[in-house]
């Protein structure tokens, strides 16, 4: 099969995918076996020499039990070749179990569980209020070891990811706790920057169901940390109403709840709320998965506006970014939201339409941020020949470059797709891959750097 015929049939089934798990009464677990035999069935009549459609097309008339469902995405998707095939004939029932209630007990479990671990460190003498350090390089270990045992549980994951998920976060465990780290070391703070970052992609390993290498299951954990934010947002917003009625009203009465809500009701609700939006996002598909593709749409030529003038005022007053630490933090976090929001325009995109006035101002807010990294990579490399070598120093020469690497080779692949010269299915499968280096990347610093800089 032609490469363009591979990216063809790629896009055709992440079109069926994405439309088959936003149907509530099929399972994750259904979804992947189903998309498993689809691709079975499709390598059969390739090698039976129908061309690449054509297979995909008979493919998915012969599911079966998924008539109905196959029917209504045609319908959906009426300018698809192969509404010839599906609609046809009467439409089945699609009888797939509902799982709701075991999950639910399921999240509850895990919820608590998160909540319970949060208080666990206070039976061995750290209280939040005295042992602070612990506590923010530990949290995300908290709630993040029990998502990954939800989704791992979820995904019915064998036992040898099982094996690699409990290494990984027993690694972490180790990072985060054995090393002897002062609260205000410089590798304390690197430590709880990005242990988060290395627990979250192990939780996407769990997410996968351990098939970490396929480029959609990856893509498929993105959409998913997108909507998981969304949803803790709200419920963290929600959360911080409810504590200030708990308080207000409790003191219209005389009783102190203030300090219940600091020790009891913030970090384990903080913990807890980390399975339950996880649980939303996996129960709700069909209503979330609208909102981060708006949210990108609305922000990003915000975004763009914002950074443009950013960079014209730098030119115009002719004054240089300023890199203590506070303000690399800064200019990362700017960096990580322009990657988010490069992220989810992808993972919204339909790959098979042509370049529109969108991607125009997608590459505009890329080569923005690009321009922006190069010129606080130089400041940090200047400061490093000036005062010499720092772990806060290292660490922000590594994220630059990590960043200036995905976004320039980012920029490359958005102005051939807009040239039409490449598909734009090869900027999708670029940052899925380069997740792998984010991840390789959190993982050094966590575990490499405070010996390195004798944890200082």
């Amino acid at each position: 099969m032609a490469p363009d015929g591979e990216t063809t049939l790629d896009e055709q089934i992440a079109l069926w995918r994405d439309y088959v798990h936003r149907q509530n009464s099929i399972s994750d677990a259904d979804a992947a076996e189903l998309e498993d035999h689809l691709r079975s069935q499709v390598s059969e009549f390739t090698a039976a020499g129908l061309s690449s459609d054509e297979a995909f097309l008979i493919a998915v008339k012969r599911l079966g039990s998924l008539d109905a469902l196959s029917h209504e995405f045609a319908r959906e998707h009426s300018d698809r070749l192969w509404k010839q095939l599906v609609l046809a004939g009467e439409a089945g029932t699609d009888t797939a179990p509902d799982h709701h209630r075991r999950d639910l007990l399921a999240t509850v479990v895990s919820a608590v569980v998160a909540a319970i671990a949060v208080k666990v460190p206070v039976l061995f003498g750290l209280a939040l209020s005295g042992d602070e350090g612990f506590y923010v390089r530990s949290m995300s270990l908290f709630a993040l070891v029990p998502l990954g045992g939800y989704f791992a549980w979820r995904r019915r994951v064998s036992w040898s990811v099982v094996a690699v998920l409990a290494l990984l976060f027993g690694l972490g465990v180790v990072a985060a706790n054995v090393y002897p780290l002062a609260d205000d070391a410089h590798t304390s703070v690197l430590t709880a920057l990005h242990l988060p970052i290395a627990m979250w992609l192990v939780v996407g390993v769990a997410y996968a169901g351990g098939d970490w290498r396929s480029g959609s299951r990856r893509m498929d954990f993105i959409r998913f940390t997108g909507e998981w934010f969304i949803y803790y947002v709200l419920i963290a917003l929600g959360g911080g109403v409810l504590t200030a009625v708990m308080i207000g009203t409790f003191d219209a009465i005389g009783l102190e709840a203030s300090m219940f809500a600091e020790e009891w009701l913030l970090p384990c609700g903080a913990a807890g709320a980390v399975i339950v939006a996880a649980w939303l996002v996996e129960s709700k598909k069909s209503v979330i998965e609208n909102m981060a593709p708006v949210l990108t749409r609305v922000f990003t030529p915000l975004f763009a506006a914002v950074l443009l003038a950013f960079l014209a005022a730098v030119i115009w007053t002719a004054t240089g970014i300023g890199v203590d630490r506070d303000v690399l933090i800064l200019f990362n976090a700017v960096l990580i939201v322009v990657l988010g929001l490069l992220l989810y325009a992808i993972s919204a995109r339909d790959g098979t339409a042509p370049p529109g006035i969108f991607d125009w101002q997608l590459l505009a807010l890329v080569v923005c941020a690009l321009i922006i990294d190069a010129v606080v990579l130089a400041e940090v490399a200047s400061r490093i020949g000036e005062w010499g070598v720092s772990p806060n120093r290292v660490a922000a020469v590594g994220e630059n470059v990590i960043l200036l690497a995905n976004l320039a080779w980012s920029a490359v692949l958005l102005w051939t797709f807009l040239r039409r010269r490449a598909p734009f299915a090869q900027l999708e499968r670029w940052q899925t891959d380069y997740l792998v280096v984010y991840a390789g990347w959190a993982w050094l610093v966590v575990l490499a750097f405070p010996p390195l800089f004798d944890f200082a």
